[in-house]
């Protein structure tokens, strides 16, 4: 029987990141995507220009009606705009006994666009966390998240630490915007401190990067796979899907899915 895999994130319409390239992402692995929209973006290949927020009701009851009819194998989340949104999606995950959750904590958009504010990061600590198997934070948001500069592998390293320390079950801090030679991210589930290296793609479409390797993770884990295994999975398949990004519109393209 197929395994499913659910996103509860934010559309982009250029195609190229939120649960647009999640369900690509999850149809590439053979697993059945299911989508809870958390806010509808304007935005392109440029640029994020605004966000309307989904009723924070609707999005409680995409999650419920979902999770009263389908067996689900695995959860993505990503975009979560403000606190009443994500007030509603704890509500309805609170309910269930719940897979494996992968969290993309997507906090600010490559140009520049605020997703959440202060408030909204410490009620995700607080009160989202908790429901969390794996968080993928790349370099700015581990910043934002610890308040401390991150400008070498030791620095991810401890980001790491301070991370799991908000109770989290495996971290996974990426290293892509660090700019060495090689992309190297971390692992870490509070025994094993892993480096996961692969060589650095010289590529200016990189858009959806992040919510690809989240959604690859969620992919493997409903596949049964273990945690590692999903993981090394998920950024052998970003690698290769950057290897082949798109030259799509007039700012960063997408990454290719397939």
């Amino acid at each position: 029987m197929i395994k499913t895999a659910l996103s509860i994130a934010g559309s982009d319409p250029s195609g190229g990141a939120g649960i647009q390239a999640d369900i690509k992402t999850f149809q590439a692995h053979q697993v059945f995507g299911m989508s809870v929209i958390t806010g509808v973006s304007v935005q392109n290949t440029q640029k994020v220009f605004d966000i309307q927020k989904i009723k924070p009701r609707i999005v409680h009851d995409q999650i419920t009606c979902l999770f009263d009819d389908i067996n689900i194998n695995a959860i993505k989340i990503g975009m979560i705009p403000g606190i009443p949104v994500l007030e509603a999606i704890v509500s309805a995950l609170e309910n269930y006994d719940l897979p494996h959750v992968v969290y993309d904590p997507v906090i600010m958009s490559s140009s520049g666009y605020s997703f959440l504010d202060y408030d909204s990061l410490k009620e995700m600590k607080n009160k989202l966390f908790p429901f969390v198997s794996i968080l993928t934070p790349n370099i700015h948001e581990a910043e934002i998240l610890t308040g401390k500069k991150i400008n070498s592998l030791k620095q991810m390293k401890d980001a790491a630490r301070i991370i799991k320390g908000f109770g989290l079950e495996t971290i996974v801090v990426k290293g892509g915007h660090m700019g060495t030679g090689e992309a190297v991210d971390i692992f870490y589930n509070g025994t094993d401190m892993i480096e996961l290296k692969s060589p650095r793609v010289k590529t200016g479409n990189n858009h959806g990067t992040g919510c690809t390797f989240s959604s690859a993770i969620a992919a493997n884990l409903a596949l049964g796979r273990d945690f590692y295994n999903s993981i090394k999975r998920a950024k052998t398949y970003i690698s290769k899907a950057l290897e082949k990004s798109l030259n799509i519109g007039k700012g960063s393209g997408p990454v290719c899915h397939f």
